[in-house]
């Protein structure tokens, strides 16, 4: 690590690859998927069997409150000894991994894999460090990922964080460099999850990639860019595994209680794995995260939404617009002068509250199929949300603090990083 990786917090890693032959059973979609639909995990299950996989080292999300959950965490550690002592893993020393991931749709997603500095990163609303989380942090969810991390003597990530570089100058060039690096994996993903391939990043591109991240920190021009003269500069923005970086952080600060502080600087755990992938970068498109309410009456769920905003109706009109689904109800409630910048801080405010009150529970969705075809069924109701416009992204959180929690997902569940790359954080 260099002087100016140390700055930016964004440094190269020994990076961890697995020596199988069988990727596509390594590599798995995010733990915080199909959250609502355990037949796509039992569909994994079968499809790994026996073989090496991430789906050993990680706790699935729609398992979380299942029997023998500490069990099951208890397994994950052991498995991540097994594999390392078993010699499952290759070590690629102190790299980044420029990797190329070919979407369901034919797009492509650029991307840099490499180790972010904890001590840059703040995850409370209002933070000024250069790495900010851009939704609401659920504290709630942070204590059964540090079960899981706080024994671990390896990560696997499924974390992106996202840079605002609309010309294009520290990922985009790297793919026209492919022929002069080492590749490193190359497979289809399971799943319908498409294909991805990566290579290592070393010598000069290493070094003008973090200029060129060096650059967009550069006070005068982000001042022009937002016009925003006060604010703090923000480099990444966490696109996706937001309670994943706070797990890390929050271990982080665990370890630094019993270590001196002359220590701090050498311990694994400082660091967390990540993609950083460019805001403009062409495959990239905000999708809603939807909401299912479920064990609710739904036509009350309505009716008390209605309630709680004045003047809001049903029908299209002037306001925030949110669509529900019930039974075989579907249609709009269009809230006018809601003091929430977005509908999804409308929305959420509304759900937190009465879930409170009168019970339900609410998961948050991908899709908006999925999401209808959830909200149909009995004692359920679906909420379908707008897109939020990537360009709004930097200038809310650096001016709100954070979004409301689950504002957008990057692509469809089946677009999601899947795990693949690993780290000792031990």
């Amino acid at each position: 690590m260099n002087e100016l990786q140390h700055k930016i917090g964004f440094i190269p890693a020994d990076i961890l690859l697995p020596k199988t032959n069988n990727m596509a059973s390594w590599s798995v979609v995010a733990c915080d998927q199909y959250t609502s639909q355990p037949e796509y995990w039992e569909r994994v299950e079968r499809a790994v069997g026996n073989q090496p996989s991430t789906l050993r080292l990680v706790f699935p999300e729609s398992r979380l409150g299942s029997a023998g959950e500490q069990e099951n965490i208890a397994q994950i550690n052991a498995t991540m000894k097994a594999y390392l002592k078993e010699g499952v893993f290759r070590t690629v020393p102190a790299s980044y991994i420029y990797v190329e991931r070919t979407q369901a749709n034919g797009k492509v997603r650029r991307g840099v894999v490499g180790a972010v500095d904890l001590e840059q990163y703040d995850y409370h609303p209002g933070a000024s460090a250069l790495i900010r989380a851009t939704e609401g942090t659920v504290l709630e969810r942070i204590p059964p990922r540090v079960a899981v991390r706080r024994d671990a003597p390896l990560e696997a990530t499924h974390i992106m964080l996202l840079i605002d570089d609309p010309m294009r100058t520290a990922i985009e060039p790297l793919g026209g460099e492919k022929d002069r690096m080492e590749k490193l994996y190359d497979f289809t993903l399971m799943e319908g999850g498409g294909h991805i391939a990566g290579w290592k990043v070393s010598g000069e591109q290493e070094a003008r990639l973090t200029r060129a991240l060096w650059s967009l920190t550069e006070p005068a021009a982000f001042k022009e860019k937002y016009h925003m003269p006060d604010a703090p500069v923000l480099l990444f923005a966490v696109g996706d595994g937001n309670h994943s970086l706070a797990t890390a952080k929050e271990c982080y600060e665990r370890q630094k209680q019993s270590t001196p502080p002359e220590q701090w600087a050498s311990l694994p755990s400082r660091y967390a794995l990540t993609e950083v992938v460019n805001l403009h970068d062409g495959s990239l498109e905000f999708e809603p995260i939807h909401r299912v309410v479920f064990g609710v009456d739904p036509a009350d769920v309505l009716r008390e939404l209605k309630n709680r905003y004045p003047g809001a109706t049903e029908g299209p009109g002037e306001g925030q617009a949110i669509g529900f689904v019930y039974g075989e109800r579907e249609g709009v409630v269009t809230i006018p002068n809601s003091k929430a910048k977005l509908a999804v801080g409308t929305l959420q405010s509304f759900l937190d509250e009465y879930t409170k009150e009168h019970g339900g529970r609410i998961d948050y969705i991908h899709g908006s199929d999925i999401t209808r075809e959830l909200g149909k069924k009995s004692a359920n109701i679906g909420f379908l949300l707008p897109t939020m416009r990537k360009s709004q992204l930097f200038p809310i959180v650096m001016a709100d603090g954070v979004l409301p929690r689950k504002t957008f997902s990057m692509g469809e569940a089946w677009d999601k990083r899947y795990y693949l790359e690993c780290r000792k954080i031990r």
